[in-house]
């Protein structure tokens, strides 16, 4: 039995930073995605309500993209916040902002539809195609506003230097 003690592991701090999730970048990104997703959503309920068919009218495109704009913008703010982990910490935030919103969309249909099935029905809060398609488009964009926010943090941060 030596009494010399084991050596300690080593590892490298830069790199575990490179490869952690920054939890305050995400919240962060989460919530400028989810703000943007609140405006889209209560525009989108009185709009849909002074419109006689909003399914076939010119403002669905405009507000579904102005959701993509809220997914990208989330993931930038995360990207920037954090930019040695960028695509990671943007995805989170985009997903971040669309978890965050479910509550949200849940409320407004529970007082403006009178058809009561949350996943079937005439007039689903969510349908599970929609779930899924919203998750796999709020990561993407998430991911891509991630990247472009650590691309401007990066040169930012190199001007500065």
């Amino acid at each position: 039995m030596s009494m010399t003690p084991e050596p300690r592991a080593t590892h490298d701090r830069a790199a575990d930073d490179r490869a952690t999730v920054h939890w305050r970048a995400v919240w962060r990104g989460a919530l400028v995605g989810l703000s943007v997703l609140l405006v889209v959503s209560v525009v989108q309920a009185l709009v849909d309500r002074n419109v006689e068919t909003f399914s076939d009218s010119a403002w669905v495109v405009p507000l579904f993209v102005a959701i993509l704009f809220g997914y990208a913008l989330g993931g930038w703010q995360a990207g920037r916040a954090a930019p040695d982990a960028g695509l990671t910490n943007g995805t989170l935030a985009g997903v971040g902002a669309f978890v965050l919103w479910i509550p949200v969309r849940i409320v407004i249909w529970l007082v403006r539809d009178e058809d009561r099935g949350l996943f079937t029905g005439h007039s689903p809060a969510l349908r599970p195609g929609q779930l899924l398609g919203h998750v796999v488009i709020a990561a993407g964009l998430g991911l891509v506003g991630g990247w472009l926010g650590a691309r401007a943090a990066t040169n930012a941060r190199r001007r500065v230097s």
